[in-house]
């Protein structure tokens, strides 16, 4: 697969994203700001809705996890169930992608320009985790998480997300980070206005 149809599988699959929202057009957002005690950044948390009604289809295309300049990129990937991510390697020095995590997996090593597919469609209960490691640099560290339903969002480095579409009723929101944690929050959802959720989340 070449790095052209890796970019045009990204903005497919952010399109058919928007299609699985598209029922819920007028519903409005869950947003907030999230702490993380004794960080300087707040960036790279997931904050996702733990468990939505209805049944999701996963984008078609591929979404893109690239490894560039000797890091995965982005470094925290939240996808629906379901979801095939592709595995660019944009450095000029081969890479091999492999998880320890779930099922397990190993994909290989491959050369600049070049990627590898891997379906995440056997998760047994959500959210499904799936460290991503290089043998050849063992330095080399993202995540994949794997949700139940597309409502979901990754903070900026101050901490804000923004979780779109998100159809009225009542969720418990939840949120995701590699070394700290959060009690999950009840939010009602009324289509009038946007609702508020924040997190201070400790190591």
């Amino acid at each position: 697969m070449t790095r052209h149809s890796v970019v045009l599988g990204s903005m497919l699959a952010a399109a058919a994203l928007a299609a699985v929202a598209a029922p819920y057009a007028a519903a409005v957002s869950i947003s907030g700001t999230v702490k993380v005690t004794g960080s300087a950044s707040a960036a790279d948390v997931v904050v996702y809705i733990q468990q939505a009604p209805g049944t999701f289809t996963a984008p078609a295309k591929p979404v893109a996890m690239d490894q560039k300049q000797m890091q995965f990129v982005p470094h925290v990937l939240p996808v629906l169930a379901g979801t095939k991510v592709a595995f660019l390697n944009s450095d000029p020095t081969p890479h091999n992608v492999f998880s320890p995590d779930n099922e397990k997996y190993n994909l290989g090593t491959w050369a600049q320009g070049l990627s590898k597919d891997y379906a995440f469609a056997k998760c047994a209960k959500f959210p499904c985790v799936y460290t991503q490691l290089c043998r050849v640099h063992p330095e080399m560290e993202g995540y994949v998480v794997v949700l139940q339903n597309p409502f979901f969002a990754v903070t900026d480095k101050t901490g804000h997300y923004a979780i779109e579409g998100v159809p009225p009723g009542s969720y418990t929101v939840a949120v995701w980070h590699a070394k700290a944690k959060a009690q999950p929050k009840p939010v009602t959802v009324d289509a009038a206005k946007p609702a508020t959720v924040d997190f201070t989340l400790a190591r």
